[in-house]
């Protein structure tokens, strides 16, 4: 009798966890990077490392729990066979009412003979500050960038936030 109101209750715990997730998308904005420099790999032509810093702005908003994104510092690296490449980095951005969510990223590029690029790949949620603390979840990524660097991304994801600690005894519970 015991097993199938484990396996009930089991599902109800799995459907609630599913059901926590929040969907979110946006729009990245980033300039021409700040940071901006590329090392050869002597190894065979067109092998080389790249890293870039860029200051970027949600051109369209991100929410998250009702604050919306901001401003964001973009990290990123990329390892390039010819007209191919693996990126990976960090997106830092800061919200409306001043916490901050870091994403970690992983994806691939494919570079234009002009400069320019495409790029796709997945993205996780590694920390948060303030009510954003704990924050899980991830997605998807795609976009563009021009020659000087600059790019756009669209972003669609979920994010589950950690609930609130336990008031302490005689505390009121946080909102």
């Amino acid at each position: 009798m015991r097993t199938p109101m484990s396996v009930a209750s089991l599902l109800c715990v799995l459907a609630l966890s599913a059901s926590a997730q929040t969907k979110t998308s946006g729009k990245l904005s980033c300039g021409k990077p700040d940071v901006n420099s590329n090392a050869d790999i002597p190894d065979v032509t067109g092998h080389m490392v790249a890293l870039s810093k860029s200051n970027c702005t949600w051109s369209t908003g991100l929410e998250i729990e009702g604050a919306k994104a901001k401003s964001a510092v973009d990290v990123g690296m990329v390892e390039v066979h010819g007209s191919a490449g693996n990126n990976h980095g960090y997106n830092v951005t800061t919200m409306d009412n001043g916490d901050k969510v870091t994403a970690s990223y992983q994806g691939t590029a494919t570079m234009n003979k002009d400069g320019s690029s495409t790029f796709k790949g997945t993205w996780k949620w590694s920390s948060g500050t303030g009510k954003f603390k704990g924050i899980k979840g991830g997605g998807t990524f795609k976009g563009s960038q021009a020659a000087d660097g600059a790019a756009t991304a669209d972003i669609e994801g979920e994010y589950t936030l950690a609930p609130p600690p336990p008031a302490k005894k005689g505390e009121k519970k946080p909102n």
